[in-house]
Order: structure tokens, then sequence, then C-alpha cells
């Protein structure tokens, strides 16, 4: 996913993907969690489920193979769309 991300954003994924970040990355993971479960108010949404899993699968074992999973199967979904989308 780094390599899909806009150059002036790696260095932060990188950051966030070290194991100093470890007590940062779980509370957060948790809170985005939270905050996508209570996406019927305004300023919270959705898309903060994918984003707390994705925190969490970095230092949880068990999550890792499902969220690669979804990754690849979301990517192969988007490839797929766009070609369709094309004239």
């Amino acid at each position: 996913m780094e390599r899909a991300a806009p150059r002036r954003i790696r260095p932060a994924i990188r950051a966030i993907q070290s194991r100093r970040a470890l007590p940062v990355r779980v509370p957060a993971g948790l809170l985005l969690l939270l905050g996508g479960l209570l996406s019927f108010l305004p300023v919270l949404g959705l898309w903060m489920l994918p984003m707390g899993l994705l925190l969490l699968a970095v230092d949880l074992p068990p999550l890792r193979g499902p969220i690669s999973a979804a990754i690849i199967r979301v990517r192969r979904r988007w490839a797929k769309w766009r070609r369709r989308r094309r004239p």
C-alpha cells in the first residue's frame, strides 16, 4: 500500500508502521473502529471502520489474513470497475 500512496504520504506510513508507534496505533485503531460504529453521527463515518481495521492488523496477527484478503478483493473489483467504465 505504501507504493500506491503519494510520495508526500509515504514517510507518515513508514512512521505508523514502525515498532515505536505501537502505543499510538492500537488506541487509534480502536478509536477509529468506535467512530465507525457511530457513523450515524455527522462527523464520524463508515470510512473509519477500514482505517481502524488496517491499523489494528499491523499489530494483531489474526486480523492480517482477513484484512489482506479484503484489500486484494477490493483492489480487483476496483480494477474491474475501472476497466468497464473506460469508453
